[in-house]
């Protein structure tokens, strides 16, 4: 059993939660609008995490590391994503840089961002990120460093055409976000010869893209992309951001660095977003009901087992969470890391509130226990 960051919660109480009929999250909630809330809140507390981080980090540790980070993560992501995501998206069949562009399209839209395609030819085209930027929400943009869009260049975009087995595929970048020019933009070119890989990632400041054609976009395939799944994918993307980040990151400034920029970034990020949040999923400021009510609510948005808040023997609320989206396919070291990070959102949100309140947990497996406390 693994302890949080203060003590543990009674055995009794741990035992009386656990003998419970648990419910998933989804249908905890009766209300599907409150249930879309949920998942729609969970999105937004993870991409404010994401950018945080990369805020913190940045100040913290220099330009370079969120370079090497923001590498890392994307070469990672690419791995997972790219060439498994290639059918669900009808791409395989299309000219490789055609195929590279829409699927940067179609991937990012999924996820709540805004990219624009242009096609010249099947050899040729471009992408168009528009404002504002989903990674560098609001005037966080100003304080990330442009090694972290170089980072992130190299790490997916220049590896498009290793992946495709295409030694004549790569981006040319002709606008970047952090220099003030028009976003990041660009385009996907085979080339007549094959590429070295310091080749497969050009720059070429100055060029424009054609001119946009609404009829041209590609859309995700209708009988496959509902609402709801949609409203889950983008969730997922958020969530999958901080996954993979806090275990690349680990891996640039170490596990003790990472678990203390980490869990210090989540805590800032729950406290700040807390009131959004809170709207978002209709729970009110106020004492420690309010505030296991939020936590319940929240929690349901990641389609994990919850049951709603109950008091404990001595004294407090308690939750009990089955399922944890956050760690799974995730073990050991990697595991601990990222649940010790995470937790630390809900320790935030929870201190946001009125009463002065502490969240204290412990996890086992895949069950989560929460116990809700006063701090007087």
């Amino acid at each position: 059993m693994n302890q949080g960051v203060n003590d543990t919660a009674n055995a009794a109480d741990r035992q009386a939660l656990n003998q419970r009929e648990y419910r998933v999250g989804s249908a905890a909630l009766s209300d599907q609008s409150l249930r879309h809330a949920a998942i729609d809140a969970q999105a937004h507390l993870h991409h404010a995490y994401l950018i945080g981080l990369q805020l913190m980090v940045s100040s913290r540790e220099g330009p370079t590391v969120v370079g090497d980070w923001m590498f890392r993560l994307f070469r990672r992501q690419h791995h997972e994503k790219f060439l498994s995501s290639f059918a669900k998206l009808g791409l395989r069949e299309l000219p490789h840089a055609l195929a590279c562009a829409r699927y940067h399209v179609l991937s990012n839209a999924i996820g709540g961002v805004a990219v624009e395609y242009m096609e010249e030819g099947p050899t040729k085209a471009w992408v168009r990120f528009r404002y504002p930027r989903w990674m560098y929400a609001g005037p966080a943009i100003c304080g990330v460093p442009v090694e972290a869009s170089r980072g992130f260049l190299r790490g997916w975009y220049a590896h498009n055409g290793v992946s495709l087995g295409n030694p004549r595929l790569r981006f040319v970048c002709v606008s970047e976000d952090m220099t003030g020019e028009f976003g990041f933009c660009g385009y996907f070119e085979e080339c007549e010869h094959d590429l070295a890989d310091e080749e497969r990632l050009h720059f070429a400041p100055g060029e424009l893209p054609p001119r946009f054609d609404p009829d041209a976009q590609p859309i995700p395939p209708q009988e496959q992309w509902n609402d709801e799944r949609l409203r889950k994918a983008n969730r997922n993307y958020a969530v999958e951001y901080i996954r993979n980040g806090l275990v690349e990151l680990a891996a640039v400034i170490g596990a003790e660095r990472t678990r203390e920029l980490g869990g210090l970034a989540a805590r800032l990020v729950g406290m700040q977003c807390w009131r959004e949040t809170a709207q978002m999923v209709g729970t009110t400021d106020g004492g420690i009901d309010q505030a296991g009510e939020y936590l319940h609510r929240m929690l349901a948005g990641m389609d994990d087992e919850i049951d709603p808040p109950v008091p404990l023997e001595t004294g407090g609320v308690g939750l009990s969470q089955r399922g944890l989206r956050i760690v799974r396919g995730i073990d050991g070291d990697e595991r601990k890391l990222l649940l010790d990070c995470w937790t630390q959102l809900w320790v935030g949100a929870v201190r946001a509130h009125r009463e002065m309140l502490d969240l204290r947990y412990e996890w086992a497996d895949v069950r989560m226990f929460w116990q809700l406390v006063s701090r007087r």
